[in-house]
């Protein structure tokens, strides 16, 4: 009697346990590629059967697309919080540049080049990087603009700005793969220049700016 009642006891909720294999589907993804996201890999990681995440995910496709969008989520809000109560926009924009410069960033890069190319040919993972690419147009666009209101930056097209940016982040990440230690100081800065060009500061703004605590 007393093991059963404890069997029931840590049985999870079925909404923490769908939680539990996209997070660990998540890992899977950001550190041997989404296609290692297979429902027998995920229930090696979870010490489970392969029928349970079958339960919870039928197709390995639609396990993909979440692991993909859960770790892109994730890298927007360490990235750029929604929540910005301890720093001016322009400590948030020079935060994200110093973050976004790191080699850390280079996981969540490799995901994004792998899932681009993957989303050729599955249409679901297609999806979910259109909705994630949105997600972080309109997150930095959002930080422009209250910007703009402030004072801090000068631009007519918050959403423009905020593509132009992103387009040259991408581009150096696409490079995630690749010896960087010749990259000349100019392409390293060319996202920051970017941003300072065309919110009108003055060259360096972005990176003499103190930062709202990089940890938050």
């Amino acid at each position: 009697m007393s093991s059963s009642v404890e069997r029931k006891r840590i049985r999870k909720t079925p909404e923490a346990r769908r939680a539990e294999i996209v997070e660990a589907a998540a890992r899977v993804a950001l550190t041997e590629g989404l296609e290692c996201v297979t429902l027998r890999r995920i229930a090696e990681e979870l010490a489970v059967r392969p029928g349970l995440i079958s339960h919870y995910f039928p197709s390995a496709e639609e396990l993909v697309a979440e692991a993909f969008a859960v770790a892109a989520t994730g890298e927007l809000d360490s990235l750029l919080p929604a929540e910005r109560p301890h720093g001016t926009p322009a400590q948030y924009l020079a935060r994200y540049f110093a973050l976004s410069a790191g080699e850390a960033y280079d996981d969540i890069s490799r995901l994004w080049i792998n899932a681009r190319h993957l989303s050729r040919y599955r249409p679901v993972l297609r999806d979910r990087v259109a909705e994630q690419e949105l997600a972080s147009d309109d997150r930095l666009e959002g930080l422009i603009r209250e910007g703009v209101e402030r004072g801090e930056f000068r631009t007519d097209d918050p959403r423009a700005a905020a593509i132009q940016i992103l387009v040259v982040l991408d581009g150096l990440g696409a490079h995630a793969n690749t010896d960087r230690s010749n990259r000349p100081e100019a392409v390293t800065r060319m996202a920051v220049t970017t941003a300072e060009r065309e919110l009108g500061l003055e060259a360096g703004a972005l990176t003499e700016t103190p930062l709202p605590g990089v940890a938050d």
